[in-house]
């Protein structure tokens, strides 16, 4: 993400336009008054927060007994066909 140093009166003057390169271009902008860094214009993060995991979880369907037992087996099965390491040493270089 590219960031830019402007002063207050230019971002201003371009308000609309260096809004749409934030959204657009996701660029950042650090507002000067003087020479010194006062405010910061960027992207709002996208995405969730480890702090949602929670609640997005419980949102979830719960799985039936059946689909749970399901789930198992194909879990299981899936482990098997991983190919198995070998012993010796875990870190070629």
């Amino acid at each position: 993400m590219q960031t830019h140093s402007l002063s207050v009166t230019e971002i201003v003057r371009g308000f609309s336009d260096y809004v749409n390169r934030v959204a657009y271009r996701r660029e950042r902008f650090i507002l000067l008054r003087g020479r010194k860094p006062v405010a910061e214009l960027r992207p709002v993060p996208t995405g969730r927060t480890l702090g949602e995991l929670a609640e997005l979880l419980q949102a979830l369907p719960a799985l039936s007994d059946a689909e749970a037992t399901d789930f198992a087996g194909d879990m299981e099965q899936a482990r098997a066909r991983l190919p198995q390491p070998k012993a010796g040493d875990l870190w070629p270089s």
